[in-house]
């Protein structure tokens, strides 16, 4: 089975190899016929501290490394702050 892939921005790397990242997504509300945007945070596992918080990071499913972990961080754009 394939692991999802999802793009995001970190928002926090305060813990030691984890970074916080926002992904944030649109759809189309079923009733109202208007764009609404969500986001969500996830716990990203983060090897080498690589991640800085402004930086657009890709995400990916891996097995359980903490209570919170369920991701882990594949690419890190170098020198990507916005």
């Amino acid at each position: 089975m394939p692991r999802r892939i999802m793009e995001g921005v970190v928002v926090s790397t305060a813990t030691d190899k984890t970074a916080v990242v926002r992904v944030d997504r649109t759809y189309l509300h079923p009733l109202l016929k208007k764009t609404v945007r969500r986001s969500k945070k996830y716990h990203a596992h983060d090897e080498s501290n690589v991640a800085a918080v402004g930086q657009k990071v890709s995400i990916q499913e891996c097995p359980p490394r903490s209570k919170l972990k369920r991701w882990e961080l594949v690419n890190a754009a170098e020198g990507s702050k916005s």
